[in-house]
């Protein structure tokens, strides 16, 4: 059995800068860790089942990426075991949080050590790429600069500044986003200096305030204590506080109807730290 950690991730710019003949998007976007995170239990079963044990209303078991990612590894590598998997969920949803593709690179990391697959990295992250774009982000394991549609990653370290992160009671949809004809398509790139000096925004969020009006709240009423971003698609929103006192003064205030986390954003992936933990056959 293994227990490890699914952290979410926060974008700190987002760009798009064009759009493919497929209709894909070209982006640029910086993606760090943060400590919250979900825990997910991986459990071998005697027969070839893949189960997940945890039940919620808002995914259903065969749609889940956790189970999708299980069965993927499964098919590639070519073997019938099975396992159960319980997760403690407490990234939310829609919320441009990666919850969802952080999960199943956690699976996908997870049942390579307990199955004993001895997979590397990058070929985990192609697994995983067909899942979510996301997904290869947290199987590398450390933040990172993305370029092409998420998928070109060059290993960054920015500051782990504290975040106060406000999610408002709704679900983004990312299809309809990237999407409307009002998106910003045609950002001009930046470099990586260019970002570690200041610059970079979310393209996402003109379309995301204007079609959401209740991130456009949070965004407004965070903008009086720091600089307000919007991770992702949103409905994730985030200062950085100058201290964790002011941090907490600032969360006493949000309102009841908000989820309201401090977190500490993370270059490193405590995933690693985790499995570092365990031996090999574990």
């Amino acid at each position: 059995m293994l227990t490890l950690p699914a952290p979410a991730k926060i974008n700190l710019f987002l760009h798009i800068t064009g759009r493919r003949a497929d209709g894909y998007h070209e982006l640029q976007t910086v993606f760090q860790f943060l400590d919250l995170q979900d825990e997910i239990t991986l459990s071998a079963r005697p027969d070839t089942q893949i189960r997940r044990l945890t039940q919620w209303a808002d995914v259903a078991e065969e749609d889940d990426l956790m189970v999708k990612a299980a069965h993927r590894l499964a098919e590639h590598a070519g073997i019938t075991s099975g396992v159960d998997i319980r997760i403690e969920k407490n990234i939310p949803m829609g919320a441009g949080l990666g919850g969802g593709s952080s999960d199943a690179a956690t699976v996908l990391c997870g049942l390579n050590r307990l199955w004993g697959l001895d997979l590397s990295k990058d070929t985990l992250a192609r697994i995983g790429q067909k899942l979510g774009a996301d997904v290869p982000v947290f199987i590398h394991g450390h933040a990172a600069w993305a370029e092409g549609t998420g998928e070109i990653l060059t290993s960054i370290d920015p500051a782990e500044d504290l975040y106060l992160l406000i999610v408002p009671p709704l679900h983004v949809s990312t299809a309809e986003i990237f999407s409307h004809p009002a998106l910003t398509r045609d950002s001009s790139p930046i470099k990586i200096p260019d970002f570690l000096e200041g610059q970079g925004h979310n393209d996402l969020e003109t379309v995301v305030r204007q079609q959401y009006p209740d991130v456009d709240k949070v965004m407004n009423w965070l903008q009086q204590f720091a600089r307000a971003r919007m991770t992702g698609t949103g409905a994730g929103v985030f200062i950085s506080p100058e201290s964790t006192s002011d941090a907490k003064r600032i969360a006493q205030q949000v309102p009841a109807s908000w989820q309201c986390f401090v977190t500490q954003g993370l270059n490193s992936s405590p995933l690693y730290d985790r499995l570092s933990t365990f031996t090999n056959g574990v």
